[in-house]
């Protein structure tokens, strides 16, 4: 991830209570990318958007920005075990920001900025869902970059 000693601790601060969550840890049994669990793919992408953030002076809530990015694909089941379906928008990449909003918003109470972090990460696949928080917008972001690194080159 490349995050410095002060801001590895304070990422650990902010997800310590998340990463120690039995839900949370099921993550790291379902396959994101790849051979990237969904767990080290949403540890990836909450370093990434972090370091994005930093890095661009962007000023995000870090405790949102976080949260979210951790929670972003908190589907917890392995769609690569899901039928296919013939309406493209029940397929994986269109639904499964939802699930992952229900799951967080049931299981954690989040926030609206993270809900919305959650919501739009696939945008602009799903095209109702635009970001427009700052958080959003750089998880979004970061989404991107790693899931390209652990696909194309095998991060």
């Amino acid at each position: 991830m490349g995050l410095n000693q002060k801001q590895q601790e304070e990422f650990n601060r902010i997800l310590k209570e998340y990463l120690d969550h039995p839900d949370v840890r099921k993550m790291k049994d379902y396959c994101a990318h790849g051979k990237i669990s969904v767990l080290e793919h949403s540890l990836n992408v909450a370093g990434t958007a972090y370091l994005l953030d930093q890095r661009f002076h962007v000023g995000s809530n870090k405790k949102d920005l976080l949260v979210g990015a951790l929670l972003h694909d908190f589907y917890l089941y392995d769609w690569h075990d899901a039928r296919l379906s013939i309406n493209i928008f029940q397929m994986h990449g269109y639904t499964h920001p939802g699930k992952a909003c229900e799951n967080a918003v049931k299981i954690f109470g989040v926030n609206e900025i993270q809900q919305e972090v959650i919501r739009c990460h696939m945008w602009p696949l799903t095209l109702r869902s635009v970001p427009r928080h700052r958080e959003a917008i750089l998880v979004c972001i970061a989404d991107k970059i790693c899931a390209l690194k652990e696909t194309v080159f095998r991060w």
